[in-house]
């Protein structure tokens, strides 16, 4: 059964007939013929698990052959990744809203909403919200950074090791470690305590590299001190590099020389990466030049950073907030998108659905007209980040996880919301509504309460 457009068959072997697939996210033995990047295939199903891409009608046709499903050409995804979350920050506007908009009134008004909420149950309740909204959407990897700050690290870790445990089989899930490079240097029994705790429950090392001031030999020693840590530990990277259009944003390149005077051999992502648009044509390629060199990876937030940036009272905004995603993929840099924050003084709005990332991301940053393999940012690219072989491919022996759509081309799939899409788990049909905002009312209530008293 289905809510979507089309109830598939209840038993463990079919035939989606007629699918069209992204070639980006096939391996080469399975693409034939692509036009504009999608590939006209049938795909063989059976105990969860995806048997065999053939070309179309390709399929023998006897009396027990499996169940046939036309799909009339729909485009068929994987499901998607979403490598750069806050799920631990995730719908607290109705009680914390940002009072203007701009990042200084959401990095108060979450560091309030943190000190005052943030109990095991109340991030447990959020999250697991989130992760029903990110199922239904067709969601099927998600890392979230998670604010490791004072007495929150030891409430926040915990809660997500028992969140990814009871998710197991539905969504993959990360964590990030999400602190103030100032703290490497400045508490540095906080900082091991960080690092301890990340490794305990095997996480990603991060870190917010810009703070308002230019880079400095202080900022130096802590980036030293983070991949030392990282290396010792078997960590990966995962850096917020700048959400800013100041010239003194220029942290991304001291990372990638850390990581290049450290020979560093883990995976490094970094985050945002606003202000490397602005920067002049010779010093952003050179700063790009140095990413590739050290084998580190981008990944843009539209949505949020075109909520925050150039925001300012009674003044249209100038600038978009996006890396240079077009010049990055250029020079061989792994590029990503993702949802970042959703109903927090971050980001008002968004749910965690992919489809809508990558749609808004398309029109925002121009990833149209510049090659047809872009569904590469929400699928195959952070799911190697992320180090999950299936996640965000369709290959044969690998599971049957699946959005379905309607659509037939990429501008029919953008075009529209896609709300009558059909998620697919291990070979069965997703039969889950999207959450209620009812569920989360109490949250609200909470804070009343305590300011009653």
């Amino acid at each position: 059964m289905s809510r979507g457009f089309l109830s598939l068959p209840d038993t463990s072997a079919f035939v989606l007939a007629d699918a069209t697939v992204p070639a980006a996210v096939l391996p080469a033995a399975a693409i034939r013929g692509a036009v504009e990047g999608l590939v006209r295939c049938d795909i063989h199903v059976a105990d969860g698990r995806i048997a065999r891409i053939a070309p179309v009608g390709g399929g023998e046709e006897t009396a027990s052959a499996p169940t046939r499903v036309g799909l009339d050409g729909g485009i068929v995804l994987p499901r998607l990744v979403d490598v750069h979350t806050h799920l631990d920050k995730g719908h607290i506007w109705p009680r914390t809203p940002n009072p203007d908009g701009s990042f200084m009134g959401a990095l108060d008004s979450a560091g309030r909403d943190r000190i005052a909420f943030w109990s095991a149950e109340d991030v447990a309740a959020r999250m697991d919200f989130a992760l029903r909204c990110a199922l239904a959407h067709g969601t099927g990897a998600v890392r979230t950074h998670l604010d490791s700050l004072g007495p929150q690290t030891a409430i926040s870790w915990p809660v997500f090791a028992e969140m990814r445990e009871a998710w197991k089989g539905r969504i993959a899930l990360q964590a990030t470690a999400l602190f103030t490079c100032d703290i490497v240097t400045g508490d540095e029994p906080q900082f091991r305590d960080i690092v301890a705790t990340v490794a305990r429950h095997g996480g990603v090392l991060g870190g917010v590299t810009f703070l308002g001031a230019a880079p400095d030999a202080a900022l130096d020693l802590a980036l030293d001190r983070i991949f030392m840590a990282a290396a010792a530990n078997g960590l990966d990277l995962d850096f917020h590099v700048d959400e800013s259009d100041a010239p003194e944003a220029r942290s991304l390149e001291r990372i990638a020389d850390a990581a290049m005077r450290h020979r560093f051999k883990g995976r490094i992502l970094a985050g945002h990466c606003c202000s490397l648009a602005l920067q002049n044509e010779t010093d952003a390629a050179r700063v790009i030049d140095k990413l590739g060199e050290a084998g580190i990876a981008v990944v843009s937030l539209p949505m949020c950073n075109m909520y925050l940036q150039d925001r300012r009272p009674g003044r249209t905004p100038r600038w978009r907030g996006v890396a240079p995603l077009h010049e990055l993929k250029a020079a061989g840099v792994p590029v990503m998108v993702a949802s970042d924050n959703t109903r927090d003084p971050f980001y008002a709005y968004g749910d965690l659905d992919m489809v809508e990332v990558f749609r808004e991301a398309t029109r925002v940053a121009h990833l149209d007209h510049n090659g047809d393999d872009w569904i590469a940012t929400v699928t195959t690219t952070p799911g190697d980040v992320m180090r999950l072989a299936d996640a965000g491919r369709l290959a044969e022996g690998g599971p049957a996880d699946l959005v379905l759509t309607r659509a037939r081309s990429w501008t029919e799939l953008l075009a529209r919301p896609q709300a009558d899409r059909v998620v697919v788990v291990a070979g069965r049909a997703l039969d889950e509504a999207l959450p209620d905002y009812h569920e989360l009312d109490r949250l609200v209530a909470a804070q009343r309460e305590g300011q009653d008293r």
